[in-house]
């Protein structure tokens, strides 16, 4: 086992940084002479991967990369996804190629998701000590730009089917985290809220820009928003949702999801016609505690294709010297 070392001779008021590296350490605990101390390393990583299902397994896609969050134009030919641990936003083509680095460090990124031209795309970003934002990037990189300059916190951006429009959550106050769904006019860069969305999170607009599917906060309940008869839907469903990861189907016709059944995490399917819920498969070979925020992510690929990540990450023990002033 590896031993990392840190030592200092002399008397420091201020706290003194004792690792450096991709390492994440927690649980720091001394030794009985009070020369080491133990602490648990851990380097998260992860593996993206797709439901097969014929075989019923868990297969490597676009080569098993240590990433998430994926989001594919709709043409099908690009893929944008975040990078993991450092969580820098990415986009190549679907077979790999033509990978370009959108942001940098220290910039955190989720949820990107591509205008519907192919031309920009839409994600949370966060800087060290600052809420999260939404932001755009030019498909072929350059300037990243915000869509707000306030300090209100905001999530989960989806485009409307013509690219005028951007859905996203936003708070009601810097120290609240209560949440509503505002609408930003890409032309006149004005936002709106959505009528009767308080206490409501996590839109998603439908491929045909018909429905926005969203989460009721804090309990979480899935709700639909009709856009062109301007009247929300409450599914009376008994399961419990487990995560706020909503996909699409390319057809609008149904939201693939996270449920509790019996106790039991399922992916499910939600049609949108009568509010059918219909469980397909269960987690049970896949490790899912690779968590960005509270939840597990999980998409769709082409043809609808289930895509999640699995926990690739490794944990050690390890001693650091010390000498204590």
């Amino acid at each position: 086992m590896p031993d990392h070392s840190t030592w200092w001779r002399k008397r420091i008021p201020a706290p003194v940084q004792l690792t450096t590296g991709p390492l994440q350490f927690r649980d720091p605990f001394p030794s009985k002479d009070g020369r080491k101390v133990f602490v648990v390393g851990s380097q998260t990583r992860a593996e993206l991967v797709r439901y097969d299902a014929q075989s019923g397994e868990f297969v490597p896609y676009l080569g098993g990369i240590s990433a998430g969050d994926a989001d594919f134009s709709r043409d099908g030919q690009w893929v944008t996804y975040v990078s993991y641990p450092d969580r820098t936003l990415w986009r190549s083509r679907v077979d790999g190629s033509e990978r370009l680095e959108l942001t940098y460090p220290p910039m955190e990124t989720l949820l990107p998701h591509w205008s519907p031209d192919g031309q920009q795309i839409a994600f949370m970003g966060r800087a060290p000590g600052k809420p999260w934002k939404i932001f755009l990037v030019p498909r072929d990189g350059g300037r990243v730009q915000g869509i707000t300059s306030d300090q209100l916190a905001e999530t989960d951006p989806a485009w409307s089917s013509d690219g005028k429009t951007l859905a996203f959550s936003r708070s009601t106050h810097p120290e609240d985290e209560s949440s509503r769904i505002g609408l930003l006019n890409l032309e006149t860069r004005q936002i709106s809220q959505l009528r009767g969305s308080e206490q409501i999170c996590c839109p998603r607009w439908s491929p045909d820009g018909r429905y926005i599917i969203a989460l009721t906060a804090p309990v979480q309940r899935l709700v639909l928003y009709d856009v062109r008869n301007d009247k929300w839907k409450h599914f009376d469903t008994k399961q419990a949702f487990q995560g706020s990861y909503l996909a699409w189907s390319h057809d609008s016709a149904y939201v693939h999801c996270d449920c509790i059944i019996g106790g039991e995490a399922r992916y499910c399917r939600l049609r949108i016609r009568d509010g059918k819920l219909e469980p397909l498969f269960d987690f049970k070979k896949l490790p899912r505690r690779f968590q960005v925020l509270a939840d597990s992510w999980l998409g769709l690929g082409p043809g609808d294709t289930p895509l999640f990540v699995r926990d690739t990450s490794t944990q050690e023990i390890y001693a650091l010297d010390v000498e204590f002033p």
